[in-house]
């Protein structure tokens, strides 16, 4: 008989974080979560105003927490954990390892314009070929470049850079290292020979020597829980692994596909949606279509596009909750279910939606800039964002098969997103082909696939991914009103062929 072995993911997310138990028997894996907390940017004045931080103190007493519910759950079984995150944002430490303020969050307003600057000191061409990712203000190198660019005694005193799970690991387990796949979303590596891109760094005044950690692949087993972590949480003798420490590496991980003609849509705060490649696609065509080059685990590239996902609804939840309306999610996938179809739409990546703020109003006054109806009730805004996301995905679609020479068969959804059938099915009908939708809890299941992995339980991604096919169920979402939709996806391309996104 063989004997349930016990691992932890511990998830963390933009907007929240869990610890995860998965349970092994050998033939299926089980999921049962044991600790959710709520995480997001806080705001804090400073000399230019305020600026957004992470919490990160904060997070490590709730990753603690996680860990010590799974030893109450699963005792002295407890084989590994495993920590990931989102991407980009890092910390800075000094010569004794110290932290130097809280990470900034990556929507902080401190580079705005700072891409436009970067573009005048080194060729946006040159950039990209440098390290193969797409431009976005909220990228680690512009951040960099917009913290080296003015006095401070933080950056003057920083001695090593860690990304954010990086650093809790480092606080875990006492070993500091630079986990390839989170390392990889910073535009600061070279996707070829996967070490830093130093010269673009020096180019742009940015210090090289706190560049200074191994870089790691995912699966590298970092060690035991440090005495006092192990004390704390009563997980005595426990690895640490670090499974795809970004979150959409991990997410990506556990797409249960089969063959090769598929994409997947990692589908939360964000949408990052793309193909696992063998080799970085770094050409003129990446570079004028804004696609990335991120590492995936077991030596596979994910080219993909970020997109903004369901940022816009959750900010728009926001705001209707400080305004008295608690609309639950499922009521407000209902409320859009009955709104007209195909009134107005916006690009979700437009830079009216970047920051946290009122977005129903954001929303209303982009439609009425585009000469658009302007959708009045709450449910007319929530049908404007999702199909908008599904005519977005479709246009994503189309520029990843110019990329790679090749029809898209099918797209997998995983993640929180997939719990949003009517999105599901927008996707489908957008795309005008099969869309299947599954696993909800995609990335605490790849995170856990890669510690099984390095701990012997399984012997390949292939094996992992067989076993999510087993364990965990899906839904397809077969094409309706493809005329409808096509139809409603040339709307779409006329408004941001007019550069309101």
């Amino acid at each position: 008989m063989t004997m349930t072995r016990n691992y932890v993911a511990l998830d963390l997310g933009a907007s929240g974080g869990r610890a995860i138990i998965g349970r092994f028997d050998g033939s299926q894996l089980a999921l049962e979560e044991v600790h959710r907390f709520a995480n997001g940017p806080i705001q804090v004045a400073d000399a230019g105003g305020s600026s957004l931080y992470w919490d990160i103190l904060g997070l490590f007493a709730q990753i603690k927490q996680g860990i010590a519910r799974a030893v109450a759950c699963c005792g002295v079984g407890l084989s590994g954990v495993g920590l990931d995150t989102w991407g980009v944002d890092y910390a800075l430490l000094d010569g004794q390892d110290n932290l130097l303020g809280n990470p900034y969050h990556y929507r902080d307003g401190r580079t705005e314009g700072m891409l436009a600057e970067m573009f005048g000191r080194v060729p946006k061409a040159e950039i990209f070929g440098a390290t193969g990712i797409q431009f976005m203000d909220l990228n680690t190198l512009v951040q960099l470049y917009a913290a080296a660019r003015r006095p401070s005694p933080v950056f003057d005193a920083a001695q090593t850079l860690l990304f954010v799970p990086d650093l809790l690991n480092f606080w875990l387990a006492g070993r500091k290292v630079n986990e390839y796949t989170i390392a990889s979303t910073s535009q600061a590596l070279d996707p070829f020979a996967r070490t830093w891109a130093t010269d673009l760094l020096a180019r742009l005044g940015i210090p090289t020597h706190i560049f200074n950690q191994e870089i790691v692949p995912p699966g590298t087993v970092l060690g035991e829980l440090l005495p006092w972590v192990a004390e704390e949480t009563g997980a005595r003798g426990v690895k640490l692994v670090a499974p795809g420490t970004h979150d959409t590496a991990s997410a990506v991980a556990a797409v249960p596909a089969q063959g090769h003609d598929y994409a997947y849509l990692s589908s939360g705060t964000w949408s990052l949606m793309g193909v696992e490649t063998p080799q970085p696609v770094v050409d003129e065509t990446a570079l004028a279509l804004n696609f990335t080059n991120e590492g995936g685990v077991c030596d596979t590239i994910r080219l993909l596009k970020n997109i903004t996902g369901l940022w816009l609804i959750q900010e728009c939840r926001r705001t209707w909750q400080q305004a008295g309306q608690q609309l639950s999610w499922d009521e407000i996938v209902q409320l859009a279910a009955a709104a007209p179809a195909f009134t107005a739409f916006v690009d979700v990546d437009a830079a009216d939606f970047a920051r946290p703020g009122d977005m129903p109003a954001r929303i209303r006054a982009y439609c009425k800039r585009t000469g658009q109806p302007v959708p009045q009730d709450d449910g007319a805004v929530a049908r404007v964002v999702f199909e908008s996301l599904a005519l977005k995905y479709r246009s994503v679609t189309e520029m990843l098969e110019a990329l790679i020479g090749k029809r898209v068969g099918v797209l997998h959804i995983v993640g929180g997103g997939t719990q949003n059938r009517l999105l599901s099915q927008f996707a489908a009908n957008a795309l005008g082909r099969p869309v299947v939708s599954g696993p909800i809890e995609a990335t605490a299941i790849g995170n856990l696939l890669m510690q099984m992995l390095a701990l012997g339980d399984i012997g390949s991604l292939d094996e992992g991914r067989d076993l999510v096919r087993r364990s965990f169920p899906t839904q397809t979402f077969e094409a309706r009103d493809v005329a409808a939709w096509d139809d409603a996806y040339g709307r779409f391309v006329g408004l941001t062929a007019q550069g309101n996104g």
